[in-house]
């Protein structure tokens, strides 16, 4: 636990942000984009060849708030297209900007159906920054689950299989999320479902690059994040999003997060003892046995032991899953 001795005395209270009509707004700088239209008769997606301004956007709802943005769900006013529109405030502090960018990067490199597509770019007034992207009709998983308390082995056999391609694609492009939850899996009505939010994502450039900082959601964070020393042997960067897929399953499986009793709130402390001291979480009784071993596939505590996202799709919970619904 070497790192967790360093950062003992560390003073883990979060500043809070000043007024932004205090603050100077900054313009983020932008990279040059095109911007995909949805042609409404024929339901197809075609490259335009003019960037869609926000004055040819109506704004329908607000869909969330976060990380210094709002989300809404958008109409085109031309083609009725639909998308989802991510706002960032130019006033934010410099760590949301930085974030904003690495997402919008990472977006521009990543064509996948398993990952949700980016649209565009959009240079708003004020500063503000916005991202044209694919609108999923249902939201997040965390949504669907506080509708319906929890999922059956087969509904989530499906779930993982889809993520785990996303993150076969991504791992396989040296891309690390480093924040797989419930909140970042977005899903439509037909349950496709696809990772989103890139922010606090990274680009291995190397082999050896380290990847163990302290970015993403401590709920759902591996060991060797917390303790690379006692659990990061041969680590190599992708088999945290793994762990956070198995804890993640666990919680749409179980209605409650599998650390904690049910509607315990987790605090920094209570977690980073239970996942670097404690056993992993297990799930309950009348579990089937092939649920249980790919979990655990999942939740090795050591990272080198914990299987990839290629190898987890060739496990029997996900190819199961794939005859019972032909």
């Amino acid at each position: 636990m070497a790192l967790v001795r360093e950062r003992r005395q560390l003073n883990l209270r979060l500043p809070l942000p000043e007024p932004s009509e205090r603050r100077t707004r900054f313009p983020l700088p932008l990279p040059p984009s095109s911007v995909s239209t949805v042609n409404s008769t024929a339901n197809t997606t075609t490259t335009a060849t003019t960037t869609i301004s926000i004055s040819e956007l109506e704004k329908l709802k607000v869909l969330g708030h976060g990380n210094g943005g709002t989300v809404y769900k958008v109409r085109h006013k031309r083609t009725t297209a639909i998308y989802a529109l991510k706002v960032v405030h130019g006033d934010s502090v410099p760590e949301i900007r930085r974030q904003i960018l690495r997402e919008i990067s990472i977006l521009r490199r990543t064509d996948s159906p398993y990952v949700i597509k980016s649209h565009g770019v959009i240079d708003m007034p004020e500063g503000d920054i916005g991202i044209l992207m694919e609108y999923m009709n249902v939201g997040t998983l965390e949504n669907l689950l506080k509708s319906q308390t929890s999922f059956s082995e087969l509904c989530l056999a499906k779930i993982a299989k889809q993520v785990l391609s996303g993150l076969d694609y991504l791992h396989n492009h040296k891309i690390i999320h480093r924040d797989v939850k419930p909140s970042n899996l977005l899903v439509n009505r037909e349950m496709e479902v696809k990772i989103a939010d890139f922010g606090v994502s990274k680009i291995m450039c190397r082999t050896l690059d380290p990847c163990n900082s302290y970015v993403g959601t401590c709920a759902y964070m591996s060991p060797e994040r917390f303790d690379p020393d006692t659990y990061g042997v041969n680590y190599n960067g992708y088999a945290a999003d793994i762990w956070s897929l198995g804890i993640t399953l666990m919680e749409l499986y179980m209605g409650h997060f599998p650390f904690l009793p049910p509607g315990q709130r987790p605090d920094w402390a209570t977690l980073m003892c239970a996942i670097c001291f404690g056993e992993p979480p297990s799930l309950p009784e009348g579990t089937s046995g092939s649920f249980k071993d790919f979990i655990e596939c999942c939740l090795q505590k050591e990272s080198s032991k914990r299987w990839s996202a290629q190898q987890l799709l060739q496990h029997s919970f996900i190819r199961s899953s794939h005859l019972k619904s032909t």
